[in-house]
């Protein structure tokens, strides 16, 4: 899925055009707001997943919004969805998502740069 140049364009939509995987990835993880959610997402990881209802909740933003990220990230192989009835429920579609957020987390303490982006960090 492409989204509109004002939120960037999708991983697979990257490489296609001929962006290397690895600067794809990162790229689909630089936008805030994508970011935010595969951050929320990690948070619930073991113990629910989350509609664009609850995301939308969590983090403030529009509907709209969020519908368009998750279907980004879903579209990237980031985040799975599962349907149930009319809802569908997402979650991280890939645990080492989650060892790239503590590598990240560690990256930024060492560089002086402090941020939380892996859930095990928020604890520490």
């Amino acid at each position: 899925m492409t989204m509109n140049d004002e939120r960037g364009v999708c991983l697979s939509d990257e490489i296609k055009a001929g962006l290397p995987p690895a600067a794809a990835l990162f790229h689909s993880l630089s936008d805030p707001t994508r970011l935010a959610i595969v951050r929320r997402l990690a948070d619930h990881e073991a113990r629910v997943e989350l509609r664009v209802a609850d995301l939308v909740a969590e983090l403030g933003l529009a509907q709209s919004t969020v519908s368009a990220h998750v279907a980004c990230l879903r579209d990237c192989g980031l985040v799975a969805g599962r349907n149930e009835g009319r809802q569908v429920y997402y979650s991280l579609a890939r645990t080492e998502l989650l060892d790239l957020l503590e590598a990240a987390d560690s990256m930024l303490a060492a560089t002086g740069h402090a941020a939380v982006l892996h859930p095990a960090g928020a604890a520490a």
